[in-house]
């Protein structure tokens, strides 16, 4: 978030506030910014090679040629430190190394002629890949000053770079400076290297050393030296302030460090001069006992900590465990949130800021907001979820003024329930309550749910929809298994057993079949009816319909009327996955716009036939797409009052294309799972009472945390599924009455069989549902029939 730049004045009037009133300043704008997340990344530090050719006075990283065992590490050994690093949780592989040292040394060229490199930026790169590709860790460097070919190079196999700017004074290199001695130190030439990084799009981090002499003055000359770079290419990620500590055996063993009141005016003048949007952070491992005090200061991330590595700079100061760092932050009001080595802003753009190669790695590795992914969990696994314990208050002002608008029917605005979807900890706790109440008050404690039969007639389909794994494509494509198209007779026969087995309601959905005309779908109506005549026929999403409307030549009001005359009973409101625009150009390139989904589901509403409302998110969307789509639903909703429930459905990755290909995300976390049923219950009060989970894509348990959190309904008990098993799902094709019942009375509640539009079920039919026998073995007629169904 890039928000116009602090005014000189305003930098001035600050820097000479007093202490108090400047920290309370720099919180405020860092809470705008990043609300109440304090993030860190799991890193491991690789010490690729000690030497260097510059002489800082305060520095015992680096070592001459005599003090080290080999000029670089070996490939074993990188990968060894990988590897452990890998085995405890870490995510990033930190490369830092002294620069350029085969310019001073004749042992660092020597070493690189064995390992069969030419300089030392070469064998990083390669280091950088033989991690990527055997640990997974994502590299972040820092190599020091660079030529735009050498981040060029490393772009390919880092995910961010970075390089201390320290300070702009050109004072710090004369002779008794910290810096004499040392050419990679010329502010000009770090600069540089800062400004070619933007022009090669390479996410950035960077920032001051205080306590090295410098003024108060040329600290901030320094802050708005980058932030003017920042400005012009937006590739900084990162704004560390870093405080000296003296060393023994240095050139600075004896001067002075700098004291508490220095570092917490530094860090909340780069909070100032940075504004809201950008990362500040402070290395907490040389700052103990100041944790709260930075963050009071307008930190928002505490950077790189390891498990495994010490601090190979600042080896005298441990990092803090990160149970101690979390214990901290939670202390001080804010939320520890794992990131990667690229920071949210750049992840959620990887075209603009990755190379090709990398793109998929970050996907797979962050969430919708472009953090960590925090667990094994996804939908459709049988993998135990984390559940949340409800908190007794809402976290924040700002987020409570949201939740009781909600609460009293008022629309939200996109940014509003953005900020719902991005709460974490106490905030997601507070909002999942919130929505809980809210369930209570407009369901009482009953749980619904419909015995039906899930019927897919055919699985060939002309749509290229890039998550679908249910779609054999053109007739005669077999990719993952045999084309099928069912035929009246097993249509029927499918029915008549559902209706034996206790259910009130077919629903009935297939892929676009090139052979399939209007009248092919109104045959399937027929054969549905000719079977069990009360059965209620929930059918067709809003592609079907206009193909079937289409292919006759008919406006889709007066198809609908056709389809009302023959039996359709409502229509599920799916093929409506994100309802942007932006986001189906890469997810359904060929299928309907978002305004012509919504009008055909309006023109059915308007002729009497209710829709469901689905939402199919965690691929390549984001919360304000999120929002977007239910703004769409909530403002059809008041226009017609046709939508009888919302269903929130977690993609299923592990068979899709899109994430096969690299692509996708590996579906929503548990938390994005769960606030999706939470703040869709909060959005679409009052207008849509029912908020549905998804057994068969979140399973029992991932179902009970959705039914804590401001869902009422349980769907359907399928019978037969196809879709979510053709995506990976391993949770079953029918959850029946006695495990509904149970699963409801677990949680406390009522359970209520009822019919598609919220009836109560007939008495016959739910003392069926209980004796209901075997599924017979279903028939799959190979694809290839006439256009119309037989329908006797």
């Amino acid at each position: 978030m890039l928000t116009a730049a602090a005014p000189r004045d305003t930098i001035e009037r600050w820097a000479a506030a007093p202490l108090p009133e400047l920290m309370a300043e720099a919180a405020r704008l860092r809470d705008r910014g990043h609300g109440n997340v304090v993030s860190y990344s799991c890193k491991v530090f690789i010490p690729l090679t000690r030497l260097c050719r510059d002489t800082c006075r305060y520095c015992t990283f680096v070592r001459g040629p005599r003090f080290v065992a080999s000029a670089y590490l070996s490939p074993d050994e990188v990968l060894a430190i990988a590897r452990a690093g890998a085995s405890a949780g870490c995510r990033e592989a930190l490369f830092t190394l002294g620069d350029k040292p085969e310019l001073k040394y004749e042992v660092a060229r020597r070493a690189l002629a064995e390992l069969g490199y030419r300089t030392t930026v070469e064998y990083l790169a390669a280091m950088c890949a033989l991690v990527l590709r055997e640990t997974g860790l994502l590299p972040h460097i820092n190599p020091g000053v660079m030529s735009e070919a050498d981040i060029a190079t490393l772009r390919r196999v880092s995910v961010s770079q970075g390089m201390m700017l320290e300070n702009v004074s050109p004072r710090l290199s004369l002779r008794g400076g910290p810096h004499h001695g040392s050419p990679d130190k010329e502010p000009a030439a770090r600069l540089a290297t800062i400004e070619a990084a933007g022009k090669l799009q390479v996410p950035f981090t960077t920032g001051i050393l205080i306590g090295i002499g410098e003024t108060r003055a040329e600290r901030i000359d320094s802050l708005r030296a980058i932030d003017e770079l920042h400005r012009r290419y937006g590739h900084i990620q990162e704004i560390i302030i870093q405080n000296f500590r003296a060393k023994d055996d240095t050139g600075m063993a004896n001067a002075p460090e700098p004291d508490t009141d220095e570092m917490l005016w530094t860090v909340s003048m780069a909070r100032v001069v940075f504004g809201p949007g950008m990362n500040v952070q402070a290395p907490p491992n040389l700052s103990p006992g100041l944790m709260a005090d930075l963050i009071a200061a307008g930190i928002n991330d505490w950077g790189g900590v390891s498990p495994v590595t010490p601090d190979h700079v600042n080896p005298e100061a441990p990092w803090p465990a990160i149970e101690r760092l979390r214990m901290e932050t939670t202390a001080a009001g804010k939320c520890l949130t794992e990131r990667l080595a690229i920071y949210p802003d750049h992840a959620r753009e990887p075209a603009r800021w990755l190379d090709p190669m990398l793109q998929t790695a970050v996907l797979r590795t962050s969430d919708a907001d472009g953090f960590a992914r925090d667990e094994e969990w996804a939908p459709g696994r049988k993998r135990a979820a984390q559940f949340f314990a409800a908190a007794p208050a809402i976290a924040s002002s700002a987020l409570d003024r949201i939740v009781q608008s909600a609460c009293q029917g008022l629309r939200l605005s996109e940014g509003d329930i953005v900020a719902l979807f991005q709460a974490r900890g106490a905030e997601f706790d507070a909002v999942c309550a919130a929505a809980d109440a809210l369930r209570k008050t407009v369901s009482g404690d009953t749980i619904g749910y419909v015995v039906n039969r899930n019927i897919n007639y055919t699985n060939v389909c002309n749509y290229g929809c890039r998550f679908c794994a249910f779609s054999k494509g053109k007739l005669g494509d077999t990719l993952r298994g045999p084309a099928y198209d069912l035929d009246g007779e097993e249509i029927e026969r499918r029915v008549r057993e559902a209706w034996t087995r206790g259910g009130t309601e077919v629903c009935m959905q297939g892929g676009i079949h090139p052979r399939y005309t209007g009248e092919t779908y109104l045959s399937i109506l027929d054969a549905a009816k000719h079977a069990v005549s009360d059965i209620h026929v929930h059918a067709f999403s809003p592609l079907e319909v206009h193909h079937g409307a289409t292919s006759l030549g008919l406006h889709i009001g007066d198809y609908l009327d056709r389809m009302r005359g023959a039996g359709l009973g409502s229509l599920p409101g799916t093929a409506a996955e994100i309802l942007d625009d932006e986001v189906r150009a890469v997810l359904c390139p060929d299928k309907l716009p978002t305004e012509q989904w919504l009008a055909i589901v309006e023109a059915a509403h308007e002729r009497g036939l209710p829709t469901t409302a689905t939402i199919m998110f965690g691929h390549v969307d984001r919360p304000h797409h999120w929002a977007r789509h239910l703004l769409h639903i909530r403002d059809l909703q008041v226009r017609t009052g046709g939508f009888t429930e919302f269903v929130p459905l977690p993609f299923v990755h592990m068979e899709a294309p899109l994430y096969l290909k690299g692509r996708a995300r590996k579906g929503p976390t548990f938390r994005e799972t769960v606030l999706m049923h939470a703040v869709s219950r909060l959005v679409l009060h009052p207008l849509i009472p029912n908020i549905q989970v998804s057994w068969v894509k979140l399973g029992p348990e991932g179902a009970a945390a959705c039914l804590g959190a401001g869902a009422n309904d349980l769907g359907g008990t399928l019978m037969n599924e196809s879709i979510s098993r053709a995506a990976g799902t391993e949770h079953g094709q029918e959850f029946g009455p006695e495990q509904m019942d149970a699963l409801i009375a677990s949680l406390g509640r009522k359970p209520r069989q009822r019919t598609t539009l919220y009836g109560d079920a007939p008495a016959g039919r739910r003392a069926a549902s209980y004796r209901a026998p075997e599924l017979a073995p279903l028939v799959y007629p190979r694809a290839a029939r006439p256009h119309v169904l037989a329908a006797g």
